[in-house]
Protein backbone atom coordinates (compact mmCIF):
# COMPACT_ATOMS: atom_id res chain seq x y z
CA UNK A 1 0.00 0.00 0.00
CA UNK A 2 1.30 3.46 -0.73
CA UNK A 3 2.11 6.23 1.52
CA UNK A 4 0.50 9.34 1.68
CA UNK A 5 3.29 11.07 -0.52
CA UNK A 6 3.92 8.16 -2.69
CA UNK A 7 1.56 6.89 -5.86
CA UNK A 8 0.54 3.19 -6.11
CA UNK A 9 3.64 2.17 -7.75
CA UNK A 10 5.72 3.83 -5.03
CA UNK A 11 6.96 6.78 -7.09
CA UNK A 12 7.07 9.88 -4.56
CA UNK A 13 4.64 12.87 -4.69
CA UNK A 14 6.49 15.94 -5.03
CA UNK A 15 4.61 18.95 -4.22
CA UNK A 16 6.21 22.89 -3.14
CA UNK A 17 5.84 21.95 0.55
CA UNK A 18 7.12 18.46 0.14
CA UNK A 19 10.62 19.75 -2.04
CA UNK A 20 10.84 22.78 0.47
CA UNK A 21 10.70 20.39 3.80
CA UNK A 22 13.19 17.78 2.10
CA UNK A 23 15.41 20.70 1.03
CA UNK A 24 15.29 22.62 4.71
CA UNK A 25 14.31 25.52 3.53
CA UNK A 26 11.11 27.75 3.64
CA UNK A 27 8.29 27.23 1.55
CA UNK A 28 8.34 30.72 -0.11
CA UNK A 29 12.02 29.87 -1.11
CA UNK A 30 11.01 26.81 -3.29
CA UNK A 31 8.04 28.92 -4.72
CA UNK A 32 10.41 31.62 -5.61
CA UNK A 33 12.86 29.46 -8.08
CA UNK A 34 10.11 27.32 -9.17
CA UNK A 35 7.90 30.97 -10.54
CA UNK A 36 11.49 32.75 -11.49
CA UNK A 37 12.90 29.63 -13.57
CA UNK A 38 9.38 29.23 -15.09
CA UNK A 39 9.19 25.35 -14.10
CA UNK A 40 6.26 23.81 -14.63
CA UNK A 41 4.60 20.94 -12.61
CA UNK A 42 4.04 17.59 -14.29
CA UNK A 43 0.46 17.59 -12.92
CA UNK A 44 -1.99 18.54 -10.48
CA UNK A 45 -3.87 16.67 -7.65
CA UNK A 46 -6.96 19.13 -6.66
CA UNK A 47 -5.16 22.28 -6.52
CA UNK A 48 -1.42 21.11 -5.13
CA UNK A 49 0.62 21.48 -8.09
CA UNK A 50 3.18 17.80 -8.64
CA UNK A 51 6.71 18.10 -9.35
CA UNK A 52 8.80 15.61 -10.68
CA UNK A 53 12.30 14.05 -8.99
CA UNK A 54 14.61 16.08 -11.22
CA UNK A 55 12.75 19.49 -10.53
CA UNK A 56 13.33 18.64 -6.94
CA UNK A 57 17.44 18.31 -8.02
CA UNK A 58 16.80 21.58 -9.80
CA UNK A 59 15.52 23.70 -7.31
CA UNK A 60 18.53 22.34 -4.97
CA UNK A 61 21.00 23.79 -7.46
CA UNK A 62 19.28 27.01 -8.14
CA UNK A 63 19.09 27.42 -4.26
CA UNK A 64 22.77 26.57 -4.08
CA UNK A 65 23.34 29.38 -7.22
CA UNK A 66 21.35 32.15 -5.55
CA UNK A 67 23.20 31.49 -2.06
CA UNK A 68 26.37 31.64 -3.84
CA UNK A 69 26.00 34.32 -5.79
CA UNK A 70 24.22 36.48 -2.96
CA UNK A 71 27.89 35.68 -0.96
CA UNK A 72 29.88 36.94 -4.18
CA UNK A 73 27.90 39.81 -3.73
CA UNK A 74 28.27 40.58 -0.36
CA UNK A 75 32.28 40.09 -0.77
CA UNK A 76 31.89 42.76 -3.14
CA UNK A 77 30.42 45.09 -0.98
CA UNK A 78 32.83 44.85 1.94
CA UNK A 79 36.40 45.07 -0.15
CA UNK A 80 34.31 48.40 -2.12
CA UNK A 81 33.58 46.49 -4.74
CA UNK A 82 36.52 44.58 -5.74
CA UNK A 83 37.37 41.52 -5.88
Amino acid sequence: MAKNNQTHDGTLIWTVARIAEHLGVQRHRVEYVLDSRGIEPIGRAGIARIYSEDTVDRVASELVRIVSLRDVGNASDMQGGEL
